[in-house]
């Protein structure tokens, strides 16, 4: 189960994060919808099947939710923190490149 979370913004959209496991090191997926059953659902059309966010563990932060919000598509990901907490330096980047990583990879 990935570790995650949500914010409800003040207009009645929601961003949702989570940490999801991807090749030898996870990722941190952002995605702004208008409800949290959206966001899984577009992540589950994208190919990641078995998404689920139980509780608010891993919340976005406001930069994270300032990121999310200025991308033209509202889905976004970098490499996810390392267990202490250390955030690589690392741009976000729009979830075709994730895909397009994966398919080149196979």
């Amino acid at each position: 189960m990935a570790a995650g979370g949500f914010c409800k913004l003040p207009n009645g959209t929601v961003v949702v994060a989570l940490n999801l496991p991807y090749d030898s090191a996870g990722v941190r997926v952002l995605v702004h919808a208008r409800n949290r059953a959206r966001a899984l659902t577009r992540l589950r059309n994208l190919g990641f099947r078995a998404i689920y966010l139980r509780g608010n563990t891993a919340p976005p932060t406001p930069d994270e939710i300032t990121a999310v919000l200025h991308h033209p598509d509202g889905l976004i990901w970098r490499t996810a923190p390392t267990g202490n907490g250390v955030v690589p330096p690392e741009l976000w980047h729009p979830i075709r490149a994730l895909l397009r990583r994966s398919a080149v990879a196979q």
